[in-house]
């Protein structure tokens, strides 16, 4: 087990931020933390990372507990912060010579040009911290997480203000991290969940609300709509016997179609009866199909 969390609470004041949180994660396993503005994630980030003490329960990282040996938990744990801290007035080789030196790294200059390799910073290795862009500038701030080989990750906002671009390459490089070592990511972009993690954690207002591999999470959603395409010309009325039961609204037309959005208040799948409907009206279904579920959908409703 790399990370076993238990019976963790933390109150500021009289607000209560986290709530008897327990949980389990594995090395290999990379979580995604979700949850509303204020539900304790970064507050539970920083429990682990032992820079905040809980106001009960505790949390063993590797074997090492948080209260017994904050120092080799530290050891163990490659953090970045939302605020990715960094003195920008250094040199990025500068900079990481700086950061392996306060972890007694053996071999410093083979170890930062390893890390250099892992991150994706050689095309701009020899450039000051404050002339990269947003997206080197997190790659930097990975590198720092990473120069000490943990063996544990957490990351707090990691993608905040990248472009698509820059987007794609940090997912892609925290996804291949997660092969070998247990990443726990904080993010308010369902996208990223759905593209890097294999396990969802959400919490709301300081409690566990689900925990479960992503795709058990998106099942959750119980799929109750249909976006049925039809041939012009046509009208409302091959779904007035529905119209009374349930929802219908136009989500595209164009001069040869046009695309409805049914959505029913049944378990009942009425493809079926769509179908027949429509032929007994002699209007032309061109595509008839259930929407993908979203992990959005279900954060929205296990949040509400």
């Amino acid at each position: 087990m790399s990370v076993e969390i238990s019976n963790i609470t933390k109150v500021y004041g009289q607000q209560k931020a986290l709530d008897n949180i327990n949980i389990s994660i594995n090395k290999g396993e990379v979580v995604g933390f979700l949850g509303p503005n204020g539900a304790g994630k970064s507050t539970l980030m920083k429990i682990i990372c032992c820079y905040i003490k809980p106001t009960s329960g505790t949390v063993d990282v590797c074997g090492y507990n948080i209260f017994d040996n904050p120092l080799e938990v530290k050891r163990h744990i490659g953090y970045l912060p939302e605020n990715n801290p960094l003195y920008t007035d250094m040199y990025i080789v500068e900079y990481l010579n700086f950061i392996s030196k306060i972890y007694h790294i053996r071999n410093q200059k083979k170890r930062i040009e390893e890390i250099i390799e892992i991150t994706g910073l050689g095309p701009e290795r020899k450039k000051v911290i404050n002339q990269l862009s947003k997206g080197y500038r997190q790659r930097v701030g990975l590198a720092q997480a990473l120069i000490h080989d943990p063996e544990v990750l957490i990351l707090d906002e990691p993608t905040t203000g990248l472009d698509p671009n820059q987007l794609a390459e940090i997912r892609q490089l925290i996804k291949s991290i997660g092969a070998d070592k247990t990443v726990v990511l904080s993010t308010h972009i369902m996208q990223e969940v759905e593209a890097i993690c294999n396990r969802v954690i959400i919490l709301n207002k300081g409690i566990v609300a689900a925990n479960d591999r992503t795709e058990i999470i998106m099942s959750m959603q119980k799929n109750t709509s249909l976006e049925i395409e039809l041939l012009k010309p046509c009208t409302n009325a091959p779904f007035d016997k529905f119209r009374h039961k349930h929802s219908l609204t136009i989500i595209d037309e164009s001069d040869s179609s046009v695309k409805f959005l049914l959505k029913f208040n049944t378990d009942e799948d009425l493809r079926d009866k769509i179908f027949n409907y429509a032929i007994e009206n002699k209007y032309t279904i061109l595509s008839m199909n259930k929407p993908q579920t979203k992990l959005e959908d279900v954060f929205i409703d296990i949040t509400r």
